[in-house]
């Protein structure tokens, strides 16, 4: 059982670092996201920042909106979402917010990041909804991806 459930993890996660692809191709930091409710994908996202000129376009962010269109409330109970980076303050917020059943991520975020990093949000025990969180996984692929993109932009600068 606990083996199947990795499985399905790594799976969720690859699926996740495919949106992260997608935000490299499109000059944006390259962060994906993936909702999974009872085993079905019910959001999937990539950063959009840029895009939209948004700041709070975060693919943590774009894809809850989805699952709560898909789950038709604004509570995302039975939730796991899968990122491909450690999520900063307001994607943790946001979750607390939705109360997701669990977050699961790759790769630590040292200047944002909001589950060890640079702070633990949900080591404050006063919140009304806490969730597990499971980090590293695929952390290598997450890592690679954002370490290339942030030498391409390292190089364009210096042109």
């Amino acid at each position: 059982m606990m083996s199947e459930r990795k499985e399905l993890d790594k799976h969720f996660m690859r699926l996740a670092i495919q949106e992260a692809e997608k935000a490299f191709r499109s000059d944006e930091v390259p962060v994906g996201a993936v909702l999974v409710r009872q085993n079905q994908v019910i959001g999937r996202a990539h950063n959009q920042v840029k895009l939209l000129k948004d700041p709070t376009a975060h693919a943590e962010m774009i894809a809850m909106t989805q699952g709560c269109e898909a789950v038709g409330s604004e509570h995302l109970r039975g939730v796991t979402v899968y990122v491909t980076l450690e999520p900063c303050p307001m994607c943790v917020g946001a979750m607390i917010l939705a109360r997701i059943d669990r977050l699961v991520f790759g790769a630590r975020e040292k200047k944002t990041g909001a589950c060890g990093s640079k702070l633990h949000l949900l080591a404050e025990t006063r919140w009304n909804h806490r969730f597990p969180i499971e980090e590293g996984l695929l952390e290598f692929e997450s890592a690679a991806l954002l370490q290339e993109f942030f030498k391409k932009q390292r190089q364009e600068k210096s042109r």
